[in-house]
């Protein structure tokens, strides 16, 4: 199996070879792919997270020795910075949140041979209690980010894509499209029994789930509508006050964190460090 990394902030994956075919998601910095057949200047991906499949410009993407895969795949931070550069001997490295950080020591990762240093605040994968509190803490670091179809970035993002990435960073691998997210976790039977950091998916007008948010506050959603924002929800859907009117239907929620903020002060192996990056969002 030939494994690669993405070496480049963010790098588009298409339906097919070509600029010109549509964009289905995105590889943030550091994220892997395992190749399955090149063309030309395209290579045929499948991305090592979520099993999503599609092709991106071949030198967009660095091949890994066996060595380097297994140390990246168990030794990783990610980037909580909206952008910031990281920075090697000669050049500068644009990152967005979200971002993949391989053997990160606290100061500095390595990038398929290449030392970078990086002085913002990043998350511990391997040590990082997910909880609805930080879930929801990073949600709102998006907001105003415009939508963005297959956008995984805070320069265009969708709804999916924010979920997967919000969960990445939490250390949860999720799928890309909504109906597949909405497979996971445990069923919520009524809305009223919703909490903060409970995933919702809507409906269109043949019963597919094609939109997705996160219940951030009772009867709010966070969610990629044109802009990442915060909108009303309740057993209908969601409803936008500038137009006055429900854009989404309500289709099923799901409970993928079990904790909250009480389990979180109750757990008496969580970490200072993991108490310290909580607080950098208040």
């Amino acid at each position: 199996m030939i494994v690669c990394i993405c070496n480049l902030s963010v790098v588009p994956v298409r339906s097919g070879k070509g600029h010109k075919k549509e964009m289905i998601t995105q590889l943030l910095l550091g994220e892997l792919v395992e190749v399955w057949e090149k063309s030309g200047d395209w290579t045929k991906i499948r991305c090592l997270w979520d099993n999503q499949i599609g092709w991106v410009e071949s030198n967009q993407i660095t091949t890994l020795t066996e060595e380097e895969i297994e140390r990246y795949q168990n030794n990783f931070a990610c980037s909580m910075e909206i952008a910031q550069a990281a920075v090697a001997n000669d050049h500068f490295l644009p990152i967005t949140i979200g971002a993949t950080l391989p053997s990160f020591d606290g100061m500095k990762f390595e990038l398929a041979g290449v030392n970078y240093s990086f002085s913002g605040q990043v998350i511990d994968v391997a040590t990082i209690k997910p909880t609805n509190e930080l879930l929801i803490k990073l949600a709102r670091k998006y907001l105003y980010a415009p939508y963005l179809k297959g956008g995984r970035s805070p320069f265009g993002i969708d709804g999916t894509g924010l979920i997967q990435v919000l969960f990445k960073m939490l250390g949860i691998n999720l799928p890309r499209d909504a109906y597949l997210q909405a497979r996971k976790g445990e069923l919520i039977d009524f809305f009223e029994q919703a909490r903060v950091g409970d995933l919702v998916f809507f409906e269109d007008k043949k019963g597919h789930i094609n939109h997705a948010g996160i219940i951030c506050e009772k009867g709010k959603i966070l969610h990629a509508y044109g802009q990442v924002r915060i909108d009303k929800v309740d057993h209908f859907g969601i409803f936008n006050e500038a137009q006055n009117k429900y854009t989404n239907k309500l289709r099923v929620i799901k409970r993928v964190l079990t904790s909250d903020k009480n389990d979180s002060k109750n757990n008496k192996k969580e970490t200072g460090n993991i108490k310290q990056q909580i607080k950098l969002f208040k």
